[in-house]
């Protein structure tokens, strides 16, 4: 009995194990079954279309870049098309044979033979294209396209490089264009949401961005945005058919507030020397002038210049490539003084009937130490007005020796001093304004009474670039308040003032007047300016001291080295006594702000009014 119980439980378990082996296999056929279907009919959209992507090939559609005007229409940088030989340097294994062999068919000069070595690794490194040569002519392209075959790994195509219609003339305002790098190409694709694929990168070849000036500042408008052509292709990567077609967006084009006249003024007054012009609308506070001396040829760049070339402009003693317009650091000097008038008048030290008496120097009670002006034996008796006109130093530094040297240079900010007054100006400085603090952290000594002095006159440890003048003169002739500088009319929306002024309109037209009496009075230190135009202008000139000196005598034994000559600075605005237009002169080593810098000042002003 107990044999048949067990042989029964033998089977009952036996049916259990296989009604789960049945079920377990069930289970798999099932699976396998979803899972063919879904390869042959679910899943074959998406197979479908990966395999698709397998046989094409993206190429970019590159756009054209925005053209530059001036404020009148006129064009200043523009797109020119031209015919390039092109290699494959990923490609060719001797560059030495390829170039004996192409020689023979479009001959390379010096330069461009220089250009090809110099980048040929690196872009081979990175599949990219490199031209050999530009603009062909017209028997260059037919005697190439004959030979074509025997070079695969070269081709002829249609670039088109920027060039500028002025290229020594903008060079620092608009600055010039340069190859994408790689970091630069990721961004930008990035932005555009194209794909970082190996066939984009060789086709971006002779994509160009802006690298400095406004070609930098502007060139997510200037540079347009990529289009593309897919393409499908064979096994061995050869086109078939055009598939899809996204045109490229052209980049918009820029209306500067450049004046092309002015600016053409301003390089011709100028002859080379080294300084700067930047002259502003005052209403707007447009950018009309912006002239940085000596300059360079910006097409000279943009259509690629070789590691030599570079170097010799880079070494060049005059410094071509120094923007002095918005990076030059230089003393106020003189100019400074109606700032300085103000501040007393604000401060209540003074008023316009408060004078002195000028013996031509300055002693500081603290340590005797002696600060001369320029007039031997001084100029008397001598108000504010006066002190402006004739440009008395010891005016102005018995009145900086009474000021609050916290609230002095606080003034000073307010009039853009130790600030960029600029919306979009390219790597512009910010120049000097001293103070206690920043002596103390710097120099790591304590703030004199000598130094507030010398800033009275404009000098010391104060420091301003040609831009800022421009800033500082144009927020004079506005009677406190401008909007920041731009060189895109209607982007300078951002306006500065004044902080609880107690300068009263009557102030500022006595100001404006002590301001043209520099020119217009027989006793004015620019009074020689005065033939050179046909209308009122008000203006403070300078001389930038480099080296000290008591005596006229011992500067000119200075002055036997140029470098150690003075610079010659000037800030004007006009015409009276609605002024449109304000300016700065900047002329190094060029000693007398009034006879030197002067004379560009007015022809500028005389260009900008069509005088």
């Amino acid at each position: 009995m107990i044999e048949l119980e067990e042989r029964n439980l033998e089977k009952k378990s036996f049916f259990k194990r296989l009604v789960l082996i049945y079920f377990f296999f069930g289970v798999l056929f099932s699976l396998f079954i979803f899972q063919t279907y879904s390869l042959q009919v679910s899943s074959f959209s998406d197979y479908a279309s990966a395999s698709l992507k397998n046989k094409t090939r993206d190429m970019l559609v590159q756009p054209s870049r925005g053209i530059i005007y001036d404020r009148k229409g006129n064009i200043l940088v523009n797109n020119v098309p031209s015919y390039s030989l092109i290699i494959k340097p990923w490609k060719i294994e001797s560059l030495d044979s390829f170039i004996s062999s192409i020689g023979k068919v479009i001959s390379l000069n010096e330069k461009e033979m220089n250009y090809v070595n110099e980048n040929f690794k690196k872009k081979a490194a990175y599949n990219r294209e490199l031209t050999v040569k530009s603009n062909l002519t017209p028997e260059e392209i037919a005697i190439f396209e004959v030979r074509s075959y025997k070079y695969p790994n070269a081709f002829i195509d249609v670039r088109y490089s920027r060039q500028s219609k002025y290229p020594d003339l903008f060079s620092h305002a608009i600055g010039y264009v340069g190859g994408v790098s790689n970091d630069e190409l990721s961004e930008i694709f990035s932005e555009q949401n194209l794909k970082q694929i190996e066939t984009l990168y060789k086709y971006s070849n002779g994509y160009l961005i802006g690298k400095t000036g406004i070609e930098y500042t502007y060139d997510n408008l200037l540079r347009g945005s990529f289009g593309k052509k897919t393409y499908e292709v064979d096994a061995a990567g050869r086109f078939l058919r055009e598939l899809e077609y996204i045109p490229a967006v052209s980049g918009g084009n820029l209306f500067t507030t450049l004046d092309l006249e002015a600016q053409e003024t301003a390089l011709v007054q100028m002859n080379k020397r080294r300084g700067a012009v930047v002259a502003v609308e005052i209403e707007t506070g447009s950018i009309v002038t912006y002239l940085s001396s000596p300059s360079f040829s910006v097409n000279d760049i943009a259509g690629g210049i070789s590691t030599k070339d570079f170097n010799t402009l880079s070494k060049n003693a005059d410094k071509p490539f120094f923007d002095r317009a918005g990076q030059g650091r230089y003393s106020p000097a003189s100019t400074i003084k109606p700032l300085i008038g103000l501040f007393g008048l604000q401060e209540k030290i003074i008023n316009w009937d408060f004078t002195i008496d000028d013996p031509g120097f300055f002693i500081l009670p603290e340590d005797q130490r002696v600060y001369r002006g320029w007039k031997k034996g001084g100029h008397g008796i001598i108000s504010l007005n006066d002190a402006l006109i004739q440009s008395s130093n010891t005016f102005f530094f018995s009145l900086a020796y009474k000021a609050n040297i916290d609230k002095l240079v606080n003034y000073l900010s307010e009039f853009g001093f130790g600030k960029n007054p600029c919306l979009d100006c390219f790597n512009s400085d910010i120049g000097l304004l001293p103070s206690p603090e920043w002596k103390m952290n710097n120099l790591n000594f304590g703030w004199f009474k000598g130094d507030t002095v010398n800033l009275g006159v404009g000098q010391g440890y104060l420091s301003a670039t040609p831009l800022q003048l421009s800033y500082y003169s144009a927020f004079l002739a506005n009677k406190g308040s401008l909007n920041k500088l731009s060189f895109i009319k209607g982007d300078n929306s951002e306006s500065l003032g004044l902080n609880n002024s107690a300068i009263t309109e009557l102030d500022w037209d006595k100001i404006h007047a002590s301001m043209v009496g520099v020119i217009e009075n027989p006793k004015g230190t620019a009074r020689r300016l005065k033939s050179l135009k046909s209308y009122i202008i008000a203006a403070k000139s300078g001389t930038v001291e480099l080296v000290s000196t008591d005596t006229k005598e011992d500067y000119q034994l200075v002055r036997e080295n140029k470098g150690n000559r003075d610079h010659a600075i000037i800030i004007a605005f006009g015409p009276m006594p609605n002024p449109k237009y304000a300016v700065s002169v900047v002329i190094e080593n060029g000693e007398s702000g009034g006879s030197v810098a002067g004379p560009v000042a007015i022809e500028v002003l005389n260009s900008l009014l069509n005088k």
